[in-house]
């Protein structure tokens, strides 16, 4: 079996939050962007895959479609990605190890992936180890809304959507203190400060997050890779991290320092599902918990899915809490009812995109 044909395909859908959109990304965030990677064989498969593109998407196209595709058109396909994942990395590495090349590789392993399991007529999940559960609970990801009464309205609609945890990314005492009061003792609460603090400061806020009763706190200083100062605030109270960390060897730096309790990697950042199941592997290992990071609505939210299926313990899905402006999945996407989600069942990956909603919301044509 070969690659025949591969599409790189980009799309912007528009979404609402209830908030201002500013405070996480360098501009005001109301949008999806996608890079979705299309890959054809010759036997009629096609695998989806989707690469980071959030306020990068232009320049993870150019690198998908540039750098990536002309290293696997024509192609014979192993059984299972893994050793093209690793050739792609030794060929490109000259360009950068983490950031966009990786994000770019991460999409197409994704695709790839997707074409081994239906080769196969199984569900992704049933190639990567024996299935442990068949939904998983899911946790309300808010935007960072920096006001107490906004937190509060989500929180409690969330709260009655059947949601039992919510993450913040809020940085402000007052706003999570709000949250608390809204969601009542019986809900888990994450705080996800995307690295706006200093160690100090970091430090100052423990006591807050003691009195919120936090799970965790995520990515508490700048810059994310300092992982010395990570490891002394995570033997106090803690630590999530890892969504802007790539391959295992990132994720083995930070656990062996002793800087996760719980590792966040994000499968259309880190290196595909090749590299997820690395990090989930050395984890384990290590006794580290897995809390994958995926606040997106395309193949890495399938992808995700599938990867939880397996997972020892009691990892929770993340849901981004916005109202896109439509689905993207052909037949829709598996969304959170009375907090679970279903793990999906159909050979591959099991995401295709709409037809109608990509014809609207795409860019290249």
């Amino acid at each position: 079996m070969k690659i025949a044909a591969i599409e790189v395909i980009e799309a912007v859908v528009p979404f609402d939050d209830g908030g201002s959109g500013i405070g996480i990304t360098p501009g005001r965030w109301d949008s999806l962007e996608f890079v979705l990677v299309r890959v054809e064989t010759d036997t009629g498969l096609i695998g989806w895959g989707e690469c980071f593109a959030y306020s990068c998407r232009a320049a993870v196209a150019t690198a998908a479609r540039t750098m990536v595709a002309p290293l696997l058109e024509g192609r014979e396909l192993p059984a299972t990605p893994e050793p093209l994942n690793l050739e792609l990395q030794k060929r490109l590495h000259i360009f950068g190890r983490y950031g966009i090349a990786m994000f770019a590789i991460s999409g197409f392993d994704i695709a790839l992936w997707d074409i081994a399991a239906q080769a196969q007529g199984k569900p992704l999940h049933a190639l990567l180890g024996p299935q442990v559960r068949n939904e998983v609970s899911a946790y309300a990801s808010l935007v960072r809304y920096g006001d107490p009464a906004l937190v509060k309205k989500y929180c409690s609609d969330a709260k009655a959507l059947g949601y039992r945890f919510v993450k913040l990314h809020e940085i402000e005492p007052a706003v999570m203190r709000a949250a608390r009061e809204a969601c009542g003792p019986e809900i888990g609460i994450s705080v996800d400060v995307n690295c706006a603090w200093s160690p100090d400061v970091a430090r100052e806020r423990i006591p807050v997050l003691q009195e919120i009763d936090a799970m965790w706190i995520e990515e508490p200083v700048f810059p994310p890779e300092d992982i010395f100062n990570q490891a002394a605030i995570n033997r106090e109270f803690p630590v999530g991290a890892g969504e802007n960390a790539c391959t295992r060897y990132e994720f083995a730096r930070m656990i062996d320092a002793g800087a996760v309790r719980f590792a966040q990697p994000s499968v259309i950042k880190v290196g595909g599902i090749t590299e997820f199941v690395g990090v989930c592997a050395y984890a384990a290992a290590k006794g580290v918990a897995v809390m994958p990071h995926t606040p997106y609505f395309g193949p890495g939210y399938f992808a995700t899915l599938h990867l939880l299926a397996g997972l020892r313990g009691e990892p929770l899905f993340e849901h981004l809490y916005i109202r896109p402006a439509a689905d993207i999945a052909l037949g829709g996407t598996p969304l959170p009812v009375q907090g679970t989600v279903p793990i999906p069942s159909s050979p591959g990956v099991g995401f295709a995109p709409d037809p109608a909603v990509l014809a609207r919301f795409r860019l290249n044509a």
